[in-house]
């Protein structure tokens, strides 16, 4: 047990000193750090399918952007049966609607498309002419100074793709639990810092919050060369990052309107995708699983055995790793304003983590696998 325990310590200061800075928390868009003065031309694309109850607020939160530059709204009503386009139209004023935001009836879905990229093309094609495209989830409520942050930063850098991983709900018990370790977990999967620097081939994306240049995305191909990806995000920015540079932050303002009041409705959300960024191989999920419980298992029960046994290097090396493991969670945790103490029970997060990832397996061989809105894909 005690060369687990080795091995566990080892990748653990492994991956605070020297996997690309992603327990930071840092990167962030400093507006002040950011001076253009010509501000170009946003079309921002919503695809919808059945979120009445979120769409207005995420329409809204644009109209009432403070951005200089002209910008307009595409919803694509992507065959919803609870009045999404209705909900969507109610926020307007006046004029708004003919100037400001258009409301397109999705056509029906094509073979070969996932459904969100389906809505996306046909809201992209709606904004061929503009210089940049801001493509958002239906559930996100912007800050007022978001657009001209992501424009800033875009147009400051000239980059293809700016994206921001928006503050997720943690409000429930399991919000809290469970939300902000999934923040974590994406970031050392993907480390920002590594993202975010032109020469390593690393790309990511957060698909809730994502402007695109638009002349870059062309030259890419388009939505069409991504249309049957599930993880749409990671798969565009990694279609622009050899035309572009592309840059992933967090977003401090920002956030996710959809609610996870329960495990249910996390487990649901994890295993829809968990897998398939697997590329569905039972190997990689084979290593996933020895992976996961080298990092967060091996910590806890080290130090449990050791101080039943009275074995103390044991429980002391668990410790360290424990204690290491808690001290890179704290930045997400300070970002979410929760009490520290939560990063203790990262080793049980990543536990259920593990779980869910095994049940997006098991779902997939029974051909259930990517389930979002009434759709599946094999």
């Amino acid at each position: 047990m005690i060369y687990l325990a080795l091995i566990s310590l080892l990748v653990w200061l492994y991956l605070m000193l020297f996997h690309g800075r992603f327990w930071h928390s840092d990167q962030t868009i400093n507006l002040n750090q950011i001076n253009i003065t010509a501000w170009p031309s946003v079309v921002c694309v919503i695809p919808a399918r059945d979120e009445a109850e979120s769409i207005g607020h995420t329409v809204r939160s644009l109209l009432d952007q403070d951005y200089a530059g002209p910008l307009s709204i595409v919803v694509v009503d992507d065959n919803s049966s609870d009045g999404t386009a209705a909900a969507a139209r109610a926020v307007i004023r006046g004029e708004e609607e003919s100037e400001h935001l258009v409301i397109v009836d999705g056509a029906p879905l094509e073979d070969g498309w996932t459904g969100k990229m389906w809505a996306v093309s046909q809201g992209v094609t709606k904004a061929s002419e503009t210089e940049y495209i801001l493509l958002t989830d239906a559930d996100i409520e912007h800050a007022p100074g978001n657009i001209t942050r992501l424009v800033g930063k875009a147009v400051d850098e000239q980059l293809g793709l700016v994206s921001l991983m928006v503050k997720l709900r943690c409000i429930s018990l399991w919000e809290r639990f469970l939300i902000p370790a999934f923040i974590y977990f994406f970031q050392k999967l993907y480390p920002f810092p590594k993202v975010n620097d032109p020469r390593n081939a690393l790309a990511a994306a957060a698909g809730g919050c994502m402007l695109v240049h638009t002349k870059t995305l062309q030259s890419a191909g388009g939505i069409a060369a991504i249309r049957n990806r599930v993880i749409d995000d990671c798969a565009l920015a990694r279609l622009i990052k050899p035309l572009r540079p592309v840059w992933l932050g967090l977003a401090e303002e920002t956030h996710s309107l959809r609610a996870y009041e329960d495990l249910a409705s996390i487990w649901r959300m994890v295993a829809r995708t968990a897998y398939v960024q697997l590329n569905h191989n039972p190997v990689w999920l084979a290593g996933t699983i020895v992976g996961m419980l080298i990092l967060y298992l091996i910590a806890p029960a080290s130090v449990m055995i050791g101080l039943f046994t009275g074995h103390m290097m044991l429980a002391g090396i668990g410790a360290a790793s424990w204690l290491i493991m808690a001290w890179t969670y704290l930045p997400t945790l300070d970002l979410y304003r929760l009490n520290p103490l939560w990063a203790l029970s990262l080793p049980l997060a990543g536990a259920l983590y593990t779980l869910m990832t095994v049940d997006s397996a098991r779902l997939h061989y029974l051909g259930r696998g990517g389930a979002w809105k009434g759709r599946t894909y094999p």
